[in-house]
Order: structure tokens, then C-alpha cells, then sequence
């Protein structure tokens, strides 16, 4: 995956002043473009579309100090019109495309990426690949911001808003794989842009026939392959750091790419306080 990565950065590259196709890219290099952008932001620590407008405009400010009409500028990196681009000039640069101009700066320059991959061995992860008849989730879901660091007080609100005696009858309905209370992600966006909606589930996880009860939301989810990762520790800072592993130790490094679907975890164990807890972390996957 990562000599792909690179090779689409340099398509990338090649193409910032046109619309580049990004299925079709992904095509190109044996992949899916859910897969690809999903890896490209885990590991660039960015989404694509961010990447794309940082390089862009890193290639616009030479043009801009240049003597060249601003419009034109523009148009020739894909904007409408002058107000466009240099409300994304000034997002990148911090001003506005005629004051660099006149003062030469300040600039903020994105360097072209190039993706390594450095195997350390030292971090065994516990993981099993497991085909799953479709089954349904089942529960109650609320559209959160995406947040990747530290507990998300919007989950943590809407968790909280559920009765007591909730949790135990959702625990309850469940019957079977993936077992348990169950955090579940749904509708990401392809790039896991922070701070993007996603659709979030508080509940289990029943068999296709069995019928839920009418006053719970329902995901149903596709006969599929999974791969489960079992963390321990410290909650939820063992877990993210599983889930960053996936994508810069497990994905490059095993046949398997990511594919849409729900992101499932399943809380095994935990501390009363829920300052540890035994996790599972359900991606679906398909062979690569």
C-alpha cells in the first residue's frame, strides 16, 4: 500500500491544476478509492482534499508574486473567480493574495508527501479475520462530529442521555457477533476529515431475522469480512492508538484493504470507571 500511496501522490502532483479522478486512479492501482482515501488521511494525518488545496496554493504563491492577471490565476487552479481562490490563498497563507503580492510574504508552503514505512516489530497486534452473515444493529443513533483524539463529549452526551435501565435491556436484545454493548460508526466521510458528521449507534448487534423492537434505530449491515482487533488498557488511548496502527503497520503489511461499512467496537470489559477497558475493533475488510 505504500508504494501505491506514493504513486498517487505523484498523480496528485501531476494534476493540481486539474480535476483529478480519484476512482479512477484508484482503479489504476488495484485498489478501491474508499481504501485509498482512507489510508491517505490516516497517515498524512490530513484529508486528500485538504493535501490537494495546500499544494495548490503552495504552487499559486510563485505565481501570484509573479506580474500575472489574479483571475487567470485562479481559473488555472480550478477556482470560479478571484474570491474563491483567495479565500483558499488566505486559509493556507494567512493573507490574501494581493498583500503578498505587494509585501512578498508571509508564506506557508505544504512539501509534496512521501510515505515510508518503518517496521519497528516491537507492538504485537491481536487480530482475526472472520466472514459474518449479514446481521442487523440495533439501537439508538445520533449524527456527531468526527473527533480523533480523546474522548468525544458528543457521543459521551448522547450515551448519557440514555435511561439507566437502557443499557441493560440493549445488552439484552443482543445475539450475536459482534457481542456486547456496541460503539458503532456509520456514514464516515471517505476521507475521516475531523470534525465531519458521522452517524453514531449505541447498541447490539442481532441476527437478520430477529425482529427489533420498533422504538430503536437499525443499521443493517451486508454479508462481509471483518478483521477484529483486541485491545487493552488505558480507555480510549489504547484503542485510537489501534486503530492509527491499523493503517500505518497492519494494512501495509497484510492483503487486506479497507471497504465500506460500519466501524464496530465492542467493550468487553471495563473498569468501573471505564478508565480501562477490553475492546474489540471490528473493520470491514475485503481481500486486497
Amino acid at each position: 500500500m505504500i508504494t501505491e500511496l506514493n504513486k498517487f501522490v505523484e498523480m496528485v502532483e501531476d494534476s493540481l491544476t486539474d480535476d483529478l479522478d480519484v476512482s479512477v486512479v484508484a482503479m489504476e492501482l488495484g485498489t478501491t478509492e474508499y481504501h485509498l482515501r482512507r489510508m491517505f488521511s490516516s497517515l498524512a494525518g490530513m484529508p486528500l482534499s485538504e493535501y490537494v488545496r495546500r499544494r495548490r496554493m503552495t504552487l499559486a504563491a510563485g505565481d501570484v508574486l509573479g506580474d500575472g492577471d489574479l483571475l487567470s490565476i485562479a481559473v488555472r487552479y480550478g477556482y470560479g473567480s478571484s474570491e474563491a481562490f483567495g479565500r483558499a490563498f488566505r486559509s493556507v497563507h494567512g493573507a490574501r493574495p494581493g498583500d503578498v503580492r505587494r509585501d512578498g510574504g508571509p508564506l506557508r508552503t505544504q512539501p509534496q508527501l512521501r510515505f515510508r514505512l518503518t517496521v519497528e516489530g516491537r507492538t504485537t497486534m491481536d487480530t482475526r479475520i472472520t466472514e459474518r452473515p449479514a446481521f442487523r444493529l440495533v439501537g439508538h443513533a445520533a449524527r456527531v462530529p468526527l473527533i480523533h483524539q480523546g474522548i468525544n463529549p458528543h457521543i459521551q452526551a448522547h450515551i448519557a442521555s440514555l435511561p439507566t435501565d437502557e443499557h441493560a435491556r440493549l445488552k439484552s436484545l443482543g445475539n450475536t457477533e459482534p457481542a456486547g454493548l456496541l460503539q458503532v460508526s456509520a456514514d464516515v466521510d471517505p476521507d475521516y476529515a475531523e470534525g465531519s458528521e458521522l452517524t453514531y449507534l449505541h447498541g447490539v448487534a442481532i441476527t437478520e431475522p430477529t425482529r427489533a423492537p420498533e422504538d430503536l434505530d437499525a443499521l443493517e449491515v451486508p454479508t462481509g469480512t471483518w478483521a477484529v482487533f483486541r485491545t487493552e488498557g488505558e480507555y480510549p488511548a489504547a484503542l485510537q492508538s489501534a486503530w492509527a496502527a491499523t493503517a500505518t503497520d497492519w494494512f501495509p503489511s497484510n492483503p487486506w484493504r479497507l471497504r465500506p461499512g460500519p466501524t464496530i467496537v465492542a467493550v468487553l470489559e471495563r473498569a468501573d470507571d471505564f478508565s480501562t477497558a477490553t475492546c474489540e475493533l471490528w473493520l470491514p475488510v475485503e481481500h486486497a
